[in-house]
């Protein structure tokens, strides 16, 4: 049973068929799927999502392109949606560099502002990076040493598991990258881009291994091989898995109990709930 990591099921170009795609996504043999917002708008939409379905989570954030806009009361509502039962994460976080809707400064600002409230209520954080890796992973290295202590009260940590800070999703950095990531607490996921034809992603994973990272489509984007430039959607995550796998010379079945564990451990989710 695979957990689909980040999928954006809000997102409009589900809007007429949403039930038969998480309809698909159960018969693909996805036990859970993790919504992550992009605004103080998705981020409600997210949680009337994770409420309609059991096995759908949310999270809770201002994505970078959205940060120019980011009030100090958009980032109270962020914290205070937090609190909901179903909210799993912060996120979806971080810096783009390479389209700079917002000033840089204003992101790194809204960044740690955002890491502060997954700190204080104990919540991982799901990270998007793009030209940005080096001043993202300096930020939470630093939030890290400034917060020893952030993620250790949590059910699976006080059953002495790693349960991880959060996640670099659609994750394209390096092995050093990964290597200082994990030495941060946290994991790495991969979307569709692993099943590209001559990847580099997929070099770097055979670097770093696959017991330290998370599978995700990165829905309604960045749809694999065979499918890639059509609408993405959960049910793909199989062709991610596979490839993984292939990658390894393991099962499938093994790859999908590995990432899936992590995920839970992540964010907390018990296998038998809600």
């Amino acid at each position: 049973m695979y957990i689909d990591s980040h999928a954006h099921l809000f997102d409009e170009v589900f809007k007429q068929d949403l039930r038969d795609v998480v309809a698909r996504a159960r018969d693909a043999g996805i036990d859970t799927i993790v919504v992550p917002a992009t605004t103080v708008e998705t981020s409600h939409e997210a949680i009337e999502l994770a409420e309609q379905f059991d096995f759908v989570y949310a999270c809770v954030g201002i994505h970078p392109h959205e940060a120019r806009t980011a009030t100090e009361n958009d980032l109270a509502k962020i914290e205070l949606l937090s609190h909901h039962r179903k909210v799993v994460a912060i996120g979806e976080i971080g810096l783009d560099f390479h389209y700079d809707f917002t000033p840089r400064d204003v992101q790194e600002e809204v960044f740690r502002l955002q890491i502060t409230i997954a700190i204080q209520r104990n919540l991982p954080i799901v990270v998007h990076t793009r030209e940005s890796m080096a001043e993202a992973l300096s930020i939470v290295e630093a939030m890290v040493v400034k917060h020893p202590t952030w993620r250790q009260h949590n059910p699976y940590a006080e059953r002495g598991a790693i349960v991880g800070r959060g996640v670099f999703h659609c994750f394209s950095g390096t092995t050093t990258d990964a290597t200082r990531l994990f030495g941060a607490g946290f994991f790495v996921s991969y979307p569709g881009i692993v099943t590209f034809k001559k990847s580099p992603v997929a070099e770097t994973l055979e670097d770093i291994g696959y017991q330290n990272i998370l599978v995700e489509t990165d829905s309604p984007y960045m749809a694999p091989e065979p499918m890639r430039g059509k609408r993405n959607e959960p049910a793909n995550i199989v062709h991610i898995g596979q490839k993984v796998a292939a990658l390894f010379d393991i099962s499938e079945q093994e790859l999908a109990e590995v990432t899936s564990t992590n995920a839970r451990r992540l964010f907390a989710i018990e296998k038998d709930s809600p």
